[in-house]
C-alpha cells in the first residue's frame, strides 16, 4: 500500500464531468473529497467509493477510485461487504439525506454498531433534488414543495442526534461554504479508525430553501472550536446537536478517544483464535501468484 506516497488533487479526478446544477453545493463537496484523498496519500486503486441514488450519489464516478453506484439506500451494506472482503482498501460511502435517513435509514445503526473502518459522507440538503423537490426526512416542518402544497406536517430527522444516539464514534458536520474546513473534516474522518460520519450541509440551488444557500452558510456558520467544544464529550456533543436546523455548527462533534477494535479486526482476531493463523488479505494472496 502506498501510505507514504504523494498524490495531487488531479490524481483523483476522473474524465467524467459533473452535471449538477450550476451553484450546487456538491461541487464544493467533491473538491473537498479530492483534497482530503490527496492528503491521505493512498493511491486511487487502493480506494473504494460506494454510493446510493441521488444527485450526491454521482460522486464515485467523478473520482478515479473504484466506484460502485448502488441502488437507493444500500450504499452502507455494500461498503461493509467490500471492507470485509478487502480490509486493506480505504472504503468510503456517500449519499444524500433521503438515501441515508429514509430508505437506507435501517442500515445506518447496524453499520455504526459494527464499527467497520468506513467513512460515510452524507450531503444533506433537506430536499429530494434529483426527483424535483419533494420533502425529504430532514425537511423542516412547514416547508412547502411542489408535492406538499400545504407544507410539511412532520418534524425533521436530526441526523446528528441519530448517529450520536446510535453510538457513532466519530461525528462531524461541515459545509462547502468552507471548503478548507470541510476537506480537513473529511480527512480526519478517513484517518479515524472505525466508522466515521460526516454530515455536509450541501444546499440544493434549484429546489432548496433560499435562506439556506452557500452565502447564508458562510455568513451564519459557527465553528465548534470557536465555542470551546471538547469533541471527546459525547453528552455535550448531543446537546449541541439539538441545534440542527437552527444553528449551523461546523467541526467535529464527537471523536471517541478510545474507539476500540474495528469489526474487521475483531473478525481477524476471532478467526485467528480458531485457526491459529492470521487472515491473509486477498491482495497479498494474489501477489504470491504474480510472476516476478
Amino acid at each position: 500500500m502506498s501510505t507514504c506516497a504523494s498524490f495531487a488533487v488531479a490524481d483523483f479526478k476522473s474524465d467524467l464531468k459533473p452535471i449538477w446544477c450550476p451553484g450546487c453545493g456538491d461541487f464544493g463537496v467533491l473538491q473537498s473529497i479530492y483534497r482530503a484523498l490527496s492528503a491521505i496519500g493512498r493511491a486511487p486503486h487502493e480506494i473504494s467509493f460506494v454510493s446510493g441514488i441521488g444527485c450526491s450519489s454521482r460522486i464515485p464516478g467523478y473520482t478515479t477510485a473504484y466506484g460502485f453506484n448502488s441502488v437507493h439506500g444500500r450504499a452502507l451494506p455494500i461498503a461493509q461487504g467490500i471492507k470485509l472482503a478487502h480490509p486493506e482498501l480505504l472504503v468510503l460511502a456517500a449519499g444524500g439525506d433521503g438515501d441515508g435517513f429514509s430508505i437506507g435509514g435501517g442500515h445506518l445503526p447496524h453499520a455504526i454498531r459494527r464499527n467497520l473502518d468506513i467513512t460515510y459522507i452524507v450531503m444533506d440538503n433537506q430536499i429530494y433534488g434529483l426527483t424535483k423537490g419533494q420533502l425529504s426526512p430532514t425537511s423542516p416542518r412547514g416547508l412547502h414543495t411542489a408535492s406538499s402544497v400545504f407544507g410539511s406536517l412532520e418534524d425533521p430527522v436530526n441526523p446528528l442526534l441519530y448517529v450520536l444516539g446510535y453510538g457513532a464514534r466519530f461525528v462531524a458536520q461541515g459545509t462547502p461554504a468552507d471548503m478548507a474546513g470541510l476537506s480537513t473534516l473529511i480527512e480526519a474522518a478517513i484517518r479515524f479508525k472505525g466508522f466515521s460520519f460526516v454530515n455536509v450541509q450541501s444546499p440544493c440551488i434549484t429546489f432548496g430553501q433560499p435562506d439556506q444557500q452557500l452565502k447564508a452558510h458562510k455568513a451564519g456558520m459557527t465553528s465548534l472550536a470557536s465555542v470551546g467544544h471538547d469533541p471527546t464529550n459525547r453528552i455535550k456533543a448531543m446537546d449541541l446537536a439539538q441545534a440542527y436546523g437552527s444553528t449551523l455548527y461546523t467541526g467535529i462533534f464527537y471523536q471517541d478517544p478510545d474507539a476500540g477494535p474495528t469489526y474487521e479486526e475483531a473478525v481477524e482476531t476471532r478467526r485467528t483464535q480458531f485457526s491459529g493463523k492470521p487472515i491473509v488479505p486477498r491482495q497479498r494472496i494474489l501477489e504470491n501468484f504474480i510472476p516476478r
